[in-house]
């Protein structure tokens, strides 16, 4: 079975899915593997790893040590072309369909395409809407793109039918890391009511209250990571996922 079947199946299963992303740059090698444990012992249903910028060649370190320390998928959310690795389960091939920069529309996945190939690395095609969070993000200023306006979830319902109809198995709308304001449960529902294609939401959840209301207005994977950058307690995480695990 493909990650991204498996994905779904335990989306439909437990309501919705919690995904815990993982930014090599904000965690020591050291306390790795016991994060990796103590998420999936939490209620993690699958890890994502990358981040906007990554100095040296610990991204690939990270995937090897998270391999060896969970059997959940790990499955790259790249922040560029060098994030691909073979030893990840699967790769969120992502085009930043919110933007009109055409490198990140088409141009670095051309880049991309024949090495994910070679890896035999399962690539699942994701559109990328970033919404607009109340501050200027790294995924904004590194992608040199112009957020969705938070308070036009038509223009982001829009966006999520082209994606829709150009045939992307996951929408992935997100605030950023760090986010003032995480995306708004109006522009989720406007989504999920429309547009038959499964949403992840992630950026600026800060409680397992807000993460809850993303699933009842439609989310179908919620991601957090910055909100463990400070607090990586196993009660918290264990929160979050009863939370987001809606059945």
């Amino acid at each position: 079975m493909s990650i991204h079947q498996q994905l779904l199946d335990g989306a439909a299963k437990r309501g919705a899915s919690y995904l815990v992303l993982v930014d090599p740059d904000k965690i020591a090698p050291e306390q790795l593997p016991a994060f990796t444990q103590q998420a999936a012992e939490a209620g993690a249903d699958a890890f994502l790893v990358g981040g906007s910028l990554i100095t040296d060649d610990s991204f690939h370190r990270c995937i090897e040590t998270m391999k060896a320390n969970t059997t959940l998928p790990v499955v790259i959310f790249p922040g560029g072309l060098m994030q691909i690795s073979p030893k990840a389960d699967a790769l969120l091939f992502l085009s930043i369909l919110s933007g009109r920069n055409p490198e990140h529309i088409i141009g670095q996945q051309v880049l991309a395409a024949p090495v994910v190939k070679k890896m035999g690395l399962e690539a699942i095609s994701t559109a990328y809407l970033l919404v607009e969070s109340g501050r200027t993000t790294s995924a904004e200023f590194m992608s040199n793109t112009r957020p969705l306006p938070r308070h036009k979830p038509d223009i982001a319902l829009a966006h999520a039918l082209a994606a829709e109809i150009l045939g992307f198995k996951l929408l992935y709308l997100e605030a950023g890391s760090g986010a003032e304001q995480s995306v708004p449960d109006e522009m989720i529902g406007a989504v999920a009511k429309y547009c038959s294609v499964p949403a992840i939401v992630g950026g600026g959840i800060r409680t397992p209250e807000e993460a809850h209301r993303k699933v009842r207005a439609g989310a179908r994977f919620i991601v957090t990571g910055t909100v463990f950058e400070k607090d990586g307690s196993a009660s918290l995480m264990k929160e979050f996922a009863a939370a987001i695990h809606t059945r």
